[in-house]
This record gives structure tokens, C-alpha cells and sequence, in this order.
């Protein structure tokens, strides 16, 4: 599996260009956008959309929440959840993910903890990411940093229909190989793609490794 978080990095006809080309060269990934450009994603591209984060709440009285119902209006397939850059309570992931199934909404829950990692894999959500915060956008991957963390993150999630993946640094098919080596079933990629000025390479190079 492969998740491509374009942040707030593009917006608008930019990021349709860019979500167009990661289309053409890497059909099997999955795009998560910003709220604003959902909808006009999913009308340009065969690929499944994800939001980048989506809140419960039990009131449509919400005023600046991003509602599952909303993300399922405009034909998201799902969310990140707890990115480290949006982090939120367990208790909160919770309720997010229960309300997530009701609407056969998919979340990939984001995690640098593999105590947290035990704990989310009790609530079943769609994947479950593990990161080093300390190394997004660094260049420096996760996979040869932190590979007895990612061995036990694996380890945490078997026996389980849980998707594990991992992110933070990842930038070179190499990365993505090791990745799979250690046994995650993909990536959870940003910059790589999103601030590449030839992304077409580590696009076709990845898509070939799934």
C-alpha cells in the first residue's frame, strides 16, 4: 500500500497537477489532501482520496469540524488519523474510528509508539502508520534508523487484517524495499513526492515494488 500525504504543500489546480502525475505513474497509491481540495481530487483521478484528519463530534452543531458524514459526501474513501503533526486523544481515536466503520469510512491511524501501537490495534482500524516524528522531511529514513522498532511494530500487528506501514525519511525505492524486508505492508510517504522536482522517478520505481 502506498499513502502519498501531500500536506498543505499544493492546493488547487497545482495539486490536481500533481495528484494527476502521481495517477499516470503510480496507479496504486492512495492521495490524502487538504479538506478544501477533497472533492475536486476526487473528480481528477482514479486513485482513492483520503482527508487528512476528521473529527467526532456527536452534534451537527460543529462549527470548524470536519465531519466523517462531510468526508463521505464528497466521495472520500477515508482519513489519517493522528498525524504527528495532528495529534489527538486516544479516546478520541476511538470514537473517530467507531464512527469511521459505521460509515465504511477507512482510517489510517498514525502512531510513534509501539505501547500506542498495542492499544489501536484493540479498536481495528483500516492501517495503522508508524513514524518517528524526529525524522520527517529529514531525508534520513525510518527503515535504517529505526528498524528494531519497526520489527516490533510488525510483530505487534500480526494475526491481525490491520495494514502496518511505515514513514518519515522514506525518499528512495531502497527505503521501500527495506520497509518491506522488515515487514510492513507499505509506506506512508510526503515529501519524497510533494517536494520532488522529478517525482516521476521514486513513482515508478515504488509502484513497481507492489
Amino acid at each position: 500500500m502506498i499513502v502519498i500525504n501531500l500536506k498543505n504543500y499544493k492546493f488547487g489546480q497545482p495539486l490536481i497537477d500533481l495528484v494527476r502525475t502521481i495517477d499516470i505513474y503510480c496507479n496504486k497509491a492512495h492521495v490524502a489532501v487538504p479538506h478544501t481540495d477533497v472533492k475536486e481530487i476526487v473528480k481528477s483521478t482514479t486513485l482513492p482520496v483520503y482527508a487528512q484528519h476528521v473529527d467526532y463530534q456527536e452534534s451537527e452543531r460543529a462549527t470548524g469540524f470536519i465531519l466523517p458524514e462531510a468526508l463521505q459526501s464528497v466521495g472520500a474513501r477515508g482519513s489519517l488519523l493522528n498525524h504527528s503533526e495532528h495529534p489527538i486523544s486516544f479516546q478520541v481515536i476511538k470514537k473517530t474510528i467507531q464512527r469511521c466503520k459505521e460509515l465504511n469510512l477507512r482510517l489510517i491511524v498514525c502512531t510513534d509508539s509501539i505501547a500506542e501501537a498495542e492499544k489501536l490495534k484493540k479498536l481495528d482500524p483500516f492501517a495503522i502508520a508508524y513514524e518517528n516524528p524526529k525524522l520527517i522531511a529529514t531525508g534520513k529514513p525510518i527503515t535504517a534508523h529505526d528498524p528494531k522498532d519497526l520489527l516490533k511494530f510488525v510483530e505487534v500487528l500480526k494475526g491481525t487484517d490491520i495494514i502496518p506501514l511505515c514513514g518519515a525519511g522514506i525518499t528512495s525505492a531502497a527505503d521501500v524495499k527495506e520497509a518491506l524486508k522488515l515487514g510492513c505492508k507499505g509506506i506512508l510517504v510526503a515529501s519524497a513526492v510533494a517536494h520532488s522536482q522529478n517525482p516521476e522517478k521514486f513513482l515508478k520505481e515504488v509502484s513497481a515494488l507492489f
